[in-house]
């Protein structure tokens, strides 16, 4: 097979794309994760009875103590002690594989999504996209690449999202004790879709969903909160993979888009945008580092999904022909296959 001599990216030994293959495995059986650091056990006595309380660090830094049970019932306390062993090894794992430059977000953006893990949110359908989805696709695709930090989390879902019962998407996210904060809507009568953190750069949480206009407010009823619309997103979020994202001390059992519609929708989104132009560079950047890791790997992954490419999507697209190939540099097989997924659709040269 072609391969580009300027890859953007390092393939990581498969030593340690295994150590991440069995990271990913164990946390995925883990029905709840602790929040914080793992912590450890104290016994607290008072009024004539003793109690076991694990004690950690929150989200906030502020030491947090959380009942186990009552001294002498050697269930709950096995039950802890072997959640603590467990939280402790994940950790190890995790500051592990930071040094060997797999991607790992910051500590908030794990709080967060161990709260939105353990309130079965992914599993209902819920997925990671944005930076951070392009982040879990380098981990799991097994590459190195440079990275910039974003400050956002960026969650999408379909209408359909499958939860027993209806929850309050705010009341999950303040379960990480962090102080966050509706931000108000691009117009005064439009309900909020993201919620922040406070100053200049908090973490901010975007709530998104399909919608054939871009950044409209619709009401997500079983989350109790509204999601901004994004064109084409119900071809985004059709079939999406099991994965994990590193941030902080956790390893998150999360669902991501398919990789190579995540690859399409960030070429579509990098030729579409008309405002914040270094966020359309990033698409861009992103869906050809994830595309070059990709075609090495799966030639076919990228033509076999452009057959439900949206028309809009692939017309646009090959209206910036010429942009989509400056994104791609000097990676050949990555336009050969563009070139032949996009089809009679791309203007001859």
């Amino acid at each position: 097979m072609a391969t580009s001599t300027r890859l953007p990216f390092r393939t990581h030994e498969l030593a340690f794309r295994t150590q991440l293959a069995e990271l990913k495995e164990r946390v995925r059986s883990t029905p709840r994760l602790l929040p914080g650091t793992p912590g450890t056990l104290v016994k607290r006595s008072g009024s004539g009875r003793s109690y076991w309380y694990r004690v950690y660090q929150g989200a906030t830094g502020k030491q947090v103590e959380e009942l186990v049970g009552r001294d002498g019932d050697e269930t709950s306390y096995a039950k802890a002690r072997d959640e603590l062993a467990f939280a402790k090894w994940v950790s190890d794992q995790v500051r592990d594989l930071r040094r060997l430059e797999f991607q790992v977000a910051d500590k908030a953006v794990g709080q967060v999504l161990v709260e939105l893990h353990n309130a079965g949110l992914f599993k209902a359908g819920l997925c990671v996209v944005g930076t951070l989805g392009f982040m879990a696709w380098l981990n799991e695709l097994g590459v190195r690449a440079v990275t910039a930090r974003t400050q956002d989390i960026d969650l999408a879902a379909r209408q359909d999202l499958k939860l027993a019962a209806a929850q309050s998407f705010i009341e999950v996210l303040k379960q990480t004790r962090l102080p966050f904060n509706p931000v108000p809507g691009l117009a005064p009568s439009e309900p909020s879709s993201s919620l922040k953190l406070p100053g200049a750069a908090g973490l901010r949480v975007d709530l998104l969903t399909s919608g054939a206009e871009t950044g409209r407010s619709t009401p997500m009823p079983m989350l109790h909160w509204h999601a901004q619309t994004v064109a084409h997103y119900d071809y985004l979020l059709q079939n999406p993979s099991e994965a994990v994202v590193l941030a902080g001390s956790h390893c998150i059992p999360v669902r991501v888009p398919a990789v190579e519609r995540f690859v399409w929708h960030k070429l579509y989104s990098g030729v579409v945008r008309r405002s914040f132009p270094e966020k359309a560079v990033k698409d861009l950047r992103q869906a050809a580092t994830l595309a070059a890791a990709l075609v090495e790997q799966d030639e076919e992954a990228l033509p076999a999904s452009a057959t439900a490419l949206p028309q809009a999507m692939k017309e646009a697209m090959v209206a910036h022909w010429k942009l989509i190939l400056g994104s791609i540099g000097g990676h050949g097989s990555v336009q050969r296959i563009l070139e032949r997924a996009l089809g009679d659709l791309r203007p001859a040269r």
